[in-house]
């Protein structure tokens, strides 16, 4: 199941993320697409928003430290792979666990996972369509994305 949602400005965004994070359920994943400066850690940061992370762990891009972990309604677990070569190195550092633990593991350039990507994911391919608008498509990869996409369609997000 797949969905394309238009995001004309930062509020839009916000939303999205918001929306994303207040629906989460332990254990889920979801894999965030899109080149530099698409509006992946945006809406890591709004996702944060959504699952109550304290306005104190300010979200950022964990590119140098491959993971960030941040409290809230579930915890927050935040990759970003793009350092990353080979998938061995995913197993060899440990961060596989993270994946299927009690949070909601966020993953920034999910295509570094290869045969490790999991079945049951939500995949966003973010892309801008200009300097503040940005179109989201939505994969559901399982039963549960398909439900979030599903209650996704129906949803005004404001």
């Amino acid at each position: 199941m797949q969905t394309t949602i238009t995001l004309p400005d930062l509020r839009a965004t916000l939303a999205l993320g918001r929306y994303l994070g207040e629906t989460a359920r332990p254990g889920e994943i979801i894999t965030l697409a899109g080149y530099l400066g698409a509006g992946k850690t945006t809406l890591t940061q709004a996702i944060g928003l959504g699952l109550q992370v304290p306005q104190t762990c300010y979200i950022t891009s964990p590119t140098f430290s491959l993971l960030h972990e941040y409290p809230g309604r579930l915890p927050l677990y935040h990759l970003d792979l793009y350092r990353l070569s080979e998938e061995t190195e995913l197993e060899d550092l440990g961060l596989i666990e993270y994946l299927y633990g009690t949070g909601l593991s966020v993953i920034e350039w999910p295509d570094r996972l290869g045969s490790l990507m999991p079945e049951e994911r939500l995949h966003i391919e973010m892309r801008m369509l200009n300097e503040t608008a940005r179109l989201a498509e939505i994969t559901a990869h399982g039963k549960a994305g398909q439900k979030t996409i599903a209650k996704l369609q129906v949803t005004n997000l404001r």
